[in-house]
Order: C-alpha cells, then sequence, then structure tokens
C-alpha cells in the first residue's frame, strides 16, 4: 500500500469512526498535481464536524503524518485539512450540496474504502 492510499483510508475510517456522512474518496491523482486523494464527508451540526475534524487529525498524526494546513474554525461550515497527498473537505450538508466538489472534481475516480 502506497504511503498516499494508507493516508485516505486513515481518513476515511478516523471519519467513520465519527459517523460521518456520505463519505467519498475521489482519486485525483492523474488530473491535479495538487494532491493524490479528496476525501469528502458531511456532518449534522458543527460539534460533529469538529469531531470529524479532531479525529482525522488524531489519527493521521498517530501515524505520523503532519498536517500542512487547515482552513476553517470551530463555527465553520467547511472545514479543509490538507495533508499534501491527502486534503481532507468536511462540510455541513447544505454546503456540500452548495459547492458539490464530486461534480467540479468528477474526472477524478471515486473510490471505495476496500480499494484502497
Amino acid at each position: 500500500m502506497t504511503k498516499q492510499r494508507e493516508m485516505a483510508k486513515i481518513v476515511f475510517d478516523a471519519l467513520d469512526e465519527k459517523k460521518g456522512e456520505d463519505i467519498k474518496i475521489i482519486d485525483i491523482s492523474e488530473i491535479s498535481i495538487m494532491a493524490d486523494y479528496f476525501v469528502v464527508a458531511s456532518g449534522s451540526s458543527s460539534t460533529q464536524i469538529q469531531a470529524l475534524v479532531r479525529n482525522v487529525e488524531e489519527n493521521l498524526h498517530k501515524a505520523g503524518y503532519v498536517m500542512k494546513r487547515m482552513e476553517g474554525d470551530k463555527n465553520s461550515s467547511w472545514v479543509l485539512l490538507d495533508f499534501g497527498d491527502v486534503v481532507v473537505h468536511v462540510f455541513n450538508r447544505e454546503d456540500r450540496l452548495f459547492y458539490d466538489l464530486e461534480r467540479i472534481w468528477s474526472d477524478g475516480k471515486i473510490i471505495t474504502p476496500e480499494e484502497l
């Protein structure tokens, strides 16, 4: 398993553990130099969004990965975590529908956790 795939799997598991909704892993490695994977999930409240974000940070940190940048804060409806090869987007439901990253990055390939 490559480092990028391992990171994406850790992110998926961390989001799933905290009941993230509609978690999607998008392989953008062949269409972007920005990252290899986007992982997108929704939370039902700002409290859940923060729990999702914290769990991703903690699990990747335990695995030895360092976050390069974070956009958003505890009051945000969209938090972005940039780990270099993997970028995590955690939205509230409404903003996820509005920004529709899955459509914007539709040239990427949505993969299942089992494919990682």
